[in-house]
């Protein structure tokens, strides 16, 4: 076998491996179809899944997910910018968060108030509430409680001091959170950690911190021994939740609203409670769950499907990992695929601004490369989160504005190799190919390129292992892939989920590797070493 048809041999494959995950995570939604979107904890995606199948049971519209976006400012952005056309909030959420007003406690004029200023402003609509109200309280563990006598925030807040706090990631940064509570009762405690719901019970558990915010209709709070103290200045607004959906869609799919409609008033606070316990303590599946409360709700009739479902989880409650990962085997599948995608095209976007960019810089000298080298490399001390979150409302949210963060990550490292193997190949064999007449232009395509490729692979091995693993944050903008069931598995201390999501990264990193090896070798020239 020759030279050339060596390297085709090893490139298509190589090349098609990057199409297939490519083209499996690239695709626009067709007519008839909604997306719902859903918040970054059990309820909101518990409520994001209900209203998904209670429209797929009761319209003919194609229901698309995309569930656990990061946060409230993130969900909202998706609505407003149309990348997500429903998903549930909270009354008091809108009023304080979003229209940044005072809190108050009259629960009809905050739903009034919502409605009003969402339709005015942004053509959103507030549809009926479904019946409960999750709102946030502060607990303390009850040792704690004994020892200081506390049963309100205000005594809580005259020795907060000496107690140690941990709330809820949105919490510590919201009017109607910890900034908020600072400015009404004076609250400071003498630390704060910001920690995910289900890791908050956990720590207090184990007496590492003293006081958490937690949400009425948390399943775990029968069973945690934390005492709830009493709001006696009347801070925390009403939240009602309700569906909050795009007008232009509620007026194309009238049938949406009707489906949701029939979820209103039909919640109350022991009904979510139940449902949270048996997602955050028994971690029984989101679609199992919904399903049930449909069926009690009558809503939807149970199907085989559900059936098979409840018998499978009934027989897998104490399986193995290895058990676990056979029976999500089709989702893990679609979400390593998803994953590929993602970071193939990121990575070959990357490429594409790099080399080029690297070689024009090798003409204009030293100085003005390393310049460029080190502005491009600020990009990679922006967090994540905040990258995505820049981008959202630009590109809202989904594949193409994760694709664009993980491009932007992917520049730096394989300018910064190519710079460097350019400039550092072999003196001596390009003054020598100049004296025997070649060009510069041929210099640099027949020596000096060559030259610099194992360093320049070095950096797009080294872009796509950074590429694979920071796209496991492109679940928190619904662009799937295998952040799903790690992000999943973090709420809900559940390490087989955190496990299904890790280790097939971690061994996609490996593949695409070892892939990038072989095209190194099939494009390295015979003479030149790696």
């Amino acid at each position: 076998m020759n030279i050339g048809a060596r390297r085709r041999a090893c490139l298509m494959p190589a090349l098609g491996l990057l199409g297939w995950g490519l083209a499996s995570s690239i695709g626009a939604a067709t007519d008839g179809t909604v997306v719902v979107g859903s918040k970054n904890f059990a309820e909101s995606r518990f409520l994001g899944e209900l209203f998904a199948q209670a429209i797929e049971a009761q319209t003919s519209l194609r229901v698309e997910r995309r569930l656990g976006l990061a946060g409230t400012e993130f969900c909202f952005e998706a609505l407003r910018t149309g990348a997500i056309d429903v998903y549930p909030e909270y009354t008091g959420t809108g009023w304080v968060t979003l229209l940044r007003a005072e809190a108050i406690a009259d629960q009809a004029g905050v739903l009034a108030g919502v409605r009003r200023e969402f339709r005015e402003r942004w053509d959103l609509e507030w549809l009926a509430p479904l019946g409960f109200e999750n709102s946030w309280e502060i607990a303390v563990r009850r040792e704690v409680a004994e020892r200081y006598s506390l049963r309100t925030i205000s005594q809580l807040a005259a020795v907060a001091g000496d107690l140690r706090a941990g709330f809820g990631l949105e919490f510590v940064a919201r009017e109607d959170g910890l900034e908020g509570l600072r400015r009404v009762y004076g609250l400071e405690p003498g630390s704060v950690r910001a920690l995910q719901q289900t890791p908050q019970y956990q720590a207090a558990r184990e007496g590492i911190i003293d006081v958490v915010d937690v949400y009425t209709t948390d399943g775990r709070l029968a069973a945690a021994d934390l005492v709830l103290l009493e709001d006696d200045r009347g801070f925390f607004p009403p939240y009602q939740a309700a569906p909050l959906a795009r007008g232009v869609t509620l007026r194309e799919h009238p049938e949406m609203a009707a489906a949701l409609g029939r979820l209103a008033g039909a919640l109350d606070v022991a009904r979510m409670r139940e449902y949270n316990r048996r997602l955050e303590e028994l971690h029984e599946p989101l679609e199992l769950v919904a399903a049930d409360a449909l069926r009690d709700l009558g809503l939807a009739g149970g199907s085989d499907a559900d059936a098979e479902a409840a018998r499978q989880y009934a027989d897998g409650a104490r399986e193995g990992f290895a058990a676990y990962v056979w029976r999500e085997r089709v989702a893990l599948g679609r979400r390593t695929l998803e994953h590929l995608g993602l970071s193939a095209a990121a990575l070959l976007l990357g490429a594409a601004v790099a080399i080029p960019l690297a070689l024009w810089l090798d003409r204009r000298g030293g100085r003005v490369a390393e310049s460029v080298v080190r502005f491009v490399g600020a990009t990679q001390t922006v967090p994540s989160l905040a990258l995505l979150g820049f981008l959202i409302p630009l590109l809202g949210v989904g594949v193409k504005p994760a694709i664009a963060a993980l491009w932007i990550y992917a520049i730096f490292p394989m300018l910064r190799s190519a710079t460097s193997g350019l400039r550092d190949a072999d003196p001596a064999a390009a003054l020598a190919a100049t004296a025997l007449g070649m060009t510069e232009g041929q210099v640099l395509r027949r020596v000096r390129l060559p030259l610099a490729l194992p360093a320049i692979m070095a950096g797009v091995r080294t872009a796509a292992a950074i590429t694979i693993g920071t796209a496991t944050l492109a679940a928190f903008i619904g662009a799937g892939g295998l952040g799903e069931p790690i992000i999943a598995g973090l709420q809900l201390v559940d390490t087989k989920r955190i496990l299904s999501g890790a280790v097939p990264a971690a061994l996609l990193a490996l593949l695409v590797d070892w892939v990038l090896g072989r095209v190194e070798r099939a494009l390295r020239p015979p003479g030149v070493s790696g």
